[in-house]
């Protein structure tokens, strides 16, 4: 999805969606742009914003990064003050307002969702392309539901039953994703060592293999694995996503998971890193159409 933010003859901007994919992570990022750019075309500095609508430099701030909902109060007394004064040119950007302000799927499953992880899920909804690798573990996408248990069951192993299969509930909702009429494009890339860990026992390892080797027929998914004998290659640092969106006003982001929390890193010099290993990954991976025989001989012997 696309907010046109370039104003017309008269100086209001178009506020035109194009497209169907997006999420409430998304629109919050691409309307406080949209109130930036207002503001700084009108020469207003965020302070006097601020009071306008009665609240803090850093509100404001947060409300232009697309890091807090918003309320139509204040979005429409702000749009009053950048010159939008027009009902219908208001409701153009108040109505996307009110669709990021929605919640996202996710927030059916807030009592078992980190607060760290939720960004993510808005971010991968909205995303064109994900690249991932991943060193140990199945990405959470490619997960078949057995493995997705026994994963999940390794880190809230002492958890309520309950609780534990809304875990996997949430996982599983997560991969409608890449079935969606508008899927995004995945390209995961996998070291060896994540297929013959034996997550869970033999029995759910061949279940995600063989879950794998269903994957490589979507055709918005490319796979591939590092294989052992290659040695060393050029993710040292460990596992890693990149999204990539549509909308101009949603810079990449390189997204780094932790135990008990994550990083988002969006720096020009970040990303330029993060690119050059994952694309370097792709030429030292085995290639593509190699992968459906890597899994079918690892199945063979297990």
């Amino acid at each position: 999805m696309m907010i046109v933010a370039e104003p017309d003859g008269d100086g209001v901007p178009a506020g035109v969606l194009r497209g169907a994919r997006s999420g409430p992570t998304a629109l919050r990022i691409m309307v406080g742009a949209q109130l930036r750019r207002l503001r700084e075309a009108k020469g207003i500095t965020a302070e006097k914003a601020a009071d306008t609508i009665r609240a803090s430099h850093s509100k404001i701030s947060r409300m232009e990064l697309g890091r807090s909902p918003f309320k139509q109060r204040d979005v429409a007394d702000l749009l009053t003050l950048y010159g939008i004064t027009a009902p219908s040119d208001q409701e153009k950007v108040l109505e996307l307002a009110r669709q990021a302000s929605a919640p996202g799927w996710w927030h059916q499953y807030s009592d078992v969702l980190p607060g760290w992880f939720e960004p993510y899920l808005g971010l991968e909804q909205a995303a064109r392309t994900i690249r991932n690798y991943e060193a140990q573990f199945v990405h959470g996408l490619l997960q078949c539901e057995p493995y997705a248990r026994a994963f999940i069951g390794i880190r809230h192993g002492d958890a309520d039953p309950d609780d534990l299969e809304r875990r996997v509930a949430m996982r599983m909702r997560r991969q409608d994703l890449l079935a969606d009429s508008d899927a995004p494009t995945l390209w995961a890339i996998m070291d060896e060592a994540v297929l013959t860990r034996p997550i869970g026992g033999r029995d759910v390892q061949r279940a995600q293999l063989e879950h794998l080797l269903a994957v490589c027929d979507l055709p918005n998914v490319t796979l591939q694995i590092v294989p052992f004998h290659i040695g060393g290659h050029a993710a040292v640092g460990g596992p890693f996503t990149l999204l990539r969106f549509d909308a101009p006003d949603l810079p990449d982001v390189v997204y780094l998971e932790h135990l008990t929390s994550a990083m988002y890193l969006d720096k020009p010099t970040d990303l330029d890193d993060y690119s050059k290993v994952m694309n370097t990954l792709t030429i030292q991976a085995a290639p593509k159409e190699a992968t459906p025989a890597l899994l079918k001989g690892m199945l063979k012997e297990l």
